[in-house]
């Protein structure tokens, strides 16, 4: 365990973040520059947005159309987190931030080697109120250098130097820094939704204030105590146990939600399920074949039309056996011309040449 020793010790609660709602420029805002830290605490602290910089500093744009002051709020609605908060806050704190449909990834590596949990839309409550459930008082994420990005339908946030802290009181005040990148996909639209959360651990540290170290160093047995770590890679085991589980419940969600809209059976559930989900597989070879009848009708009305334009060509097979239904038209159509003469005239033409070829040289035929 990292100990901090700093010469101004750790507080009991963070640095709080300011409300947007507040003057950038009044008494309430200390001075500040993008990259310090505040030395109120030991580790970072959250970092304000964008539109709370010095005039000419950062970006132009509204900051309700930001990622980065996404997370400024999402670290806010956060803060408001108290003991009394239950299953509706967590649902609607996460309808606020992430899509119906989106997925949210951990990757760590523990003493048995890497680990990769993916969650969905309906599991991604439980998931931050296991991190309070598991001892933290506090949650807050700190993004250095992020990275945006424009897509079609969406922004990209990449930031590989990204904090996730959180403050635990229980058994001695410890902040826990989890170190890794964070990378997002907000729906580019008004709400500006999270699709995509994946979050790659690579490390972390917990402080403890050395306050705590000066009362207890004549103990070596609370010494050795607060040596111990209090999470495994910056997860408590409430949040570790809750990612095991969900690779149970997460390809269950599916029968779960038929269940309950419904009313089936396991049983049934999970025939009907299957069976949409061979549906699906099957589905996609059968849509070329949809397209092979409009073709088919496009070259008869090509083939109709060079009969018509064109009815003394012998040479194309095709022709030869489009001609009758040419005919046919024509004279529904038009009963007054008669075509009939003109394979008179090819066939005389044809035997006049075979006459000539029986005769002697010097006759010709007339």
């Amino acid at each position: 365990m990292c100990q901090a020793l700093g010469s101004h010790g750790c507080s009991s609660k963070s640095f709080k973040l300011y409300s947007p709602k507040e003057p950038p420029n009044g008494n309430a805002f200390p001075p500040f520059h993008p990259g310090t830290m505040l030395d109120r605490d030991v580790g970072p602290t959250p970092m304000y947005p964008p539109t709370y910089l010095e005039p000419g500093i950062g970006r132009h744009t509204p900051y309700g159309n930001q990622t980065d002051y996404r997370i400024f709020e999402l670290n806010k609605r956060l803060q408001n987190w108290t003991e009394e908060c239950d299953n509706l806050w967590w649902d609607a704190f996460t309808t606020e931030f992430f899509e119906d449909d989106a997925m949210l990834t951990i990757t760590f590596c523990l003493e048995d080697g890497p680990k990769r949990y993916t969650i969905g839309r309906t599991l991604i409550p439980r998931y931050f109120r296991s991190i309070f459930e598991g001892g933290a008082t506090e949650l807050y994420y700190v993004l250095k250098h992020p990275k945006e990005s424009f897509h079609n339908n969406f922004v990209s946030l990449d930031c590989d130097q990204c904090t996730m802290v959180t403050q635990h009181g229980k058994p001695m005040f410890t902040q826990v820094c989890v170190e890794g990148r964070l990378y997002l996909e907000f729906m580019f639209d008004d709400m500006m939704r999270i699709k995509t959360w994946h979050f790659s651990i690579r490390q972390h540290r917990e402080l403890i204030p050395r306050s705590i170290l000066a009362m207890h160093a004549q103990d070596p047995q609370m010494l050795d105590q607060l040596s111990k770590n209090i999470t495994r890679c910056g997860l408590s085991n409430s949040t570790l146990n809750y990612l095991r589980l969900c690779v149970i419940l997460e390809p269950m969600q599916e029968l779960m939600s038929r269940h309950k809209t419904y009313s089936l059976s396991p049983r049934d559930c999970l025939k009907t399920c299957l069976f949409q989900k061979w549906q699906r597989m099957v589905a996609p070879p059968a849509e070329p074949a949809r397209q092979q009848p409009s073709k088919r009708r496009k070259r008869k009305m090509s083939g109709g039309s060079t009969m018509s334009s064109g009815g003394g060509n012998t040479n194309n097979s095709n022709s030869k056996k489009k001609s009758p239904a040419s005919t046919f038209a024509l004279s529904s159509q038009v009963p007054d011309v008669m075509v009939v003469g003109e394979p008179t005239l090819m066939g005389g033409g044809v035997w006049g040449r075979g006459r000539a070829a029986h005769h002697p040289a010097g006759e010709h035929a007339v």
